[in-house]
């Protein structure tokens, strides 16, 4: 073969992939893989730079102590302050019922690891309630968890180093099955601040734990992107 016949059929073939390279159509405004961002999620609570979930949670902490200190500073002589706080990614980690489920709620995994207390303290909120036990405010905790589990989650608190409360509020077995999480919430607030106490902080992971009537002087919020409570 003449070389000039060669050296256009070796061009012929190295530009044959990019001739017959067909273009790929996209889909518009496709939400993120939900692979890819449980994977995320993964990295976030695990990573240690300023806006992962550690140093997030350490941060909001310190507000919420600050906050403490204030009201304490400025409350009036025989004042009774309160401070409320979540039980569920706000006082106890669930972690690792959450990545065993792959971050699907299985109800019965949920039930099992109340059962067996596997909570873990969430160091920065337990630094908290014991500063909060230090200054005389009586800390109340309420969650969303049904009354039948009383009994194991004051075990698991307790375990953990939340060692006495003021009470523990817990959803009724009655409760009217279309209540809202911030109407029952609000409400047991409604029913602390009926108790003579002033409620200076409320700290939750959802939004819904803060909202709603009878709310605190300050309220905080810490970060959990893993699930969603309206």
């Amino acid at each position: 073969m003449q070389p000039r016949r060669l050296a256009l059929l070796l061009t012929y073939l190295c530009c044959l992939p990019a001739w017959t390279q067909q273009e790929i159509t996209t889909v518009k405004n496709e939400p993120a893989n939900l692979d890819s961002a449980k994977k995320e999620l993964g990295r976030y609570h695990d990573c240690t730079e300023e806006n992962c979930y550690q140093p997030q949670l350490q941060r909001q902490i310190d507000l919420a102590v600050g906050f403490l200190h204030g009201s304490v500073a400025n409350a009036k002589p025989g004042e009774k302050l309160a401070l409320v706080l979540d039980i569920d990614e706000t006082s106890l980690s669930n972690w690792r019922i959450e990545t065993r489920d792959d971050f699907g709620y299985i109800p019965n995994d949920s039930n099992l690891c109340i059962a067996l207390h596997c909570g873990e303290a969430i160091a920065p909120t337990l630094r908290l309630y014991e500063e909060a036990s230090r200054l005389g405010v009586t800390v109340f905790f309420i969650t969303g968890r049904p009354e039948p589990q009383r009994a194991d989650t004051e075990a698991n608190l307790k375990a953990v180093g939340y060692a006495s409360w003021g009470r523990l509020y817990l959803r009724p077995v009655n409760h009217p099955v279309d209540q809202s999480v911030s109407d029952y919430k609000s409400g047991e607030r409604g029913e602390i601040v009926r108790m003579g106490y002033r409620i200076v902080l409320n700290v939750g992971d959802q939004m819904s734990d803060l909202t709603g009537p009878h709310s605190a002087d300050h309220s905080v919020k810490l970060p959990n992107p893993f699930y969603f409570i309206p």
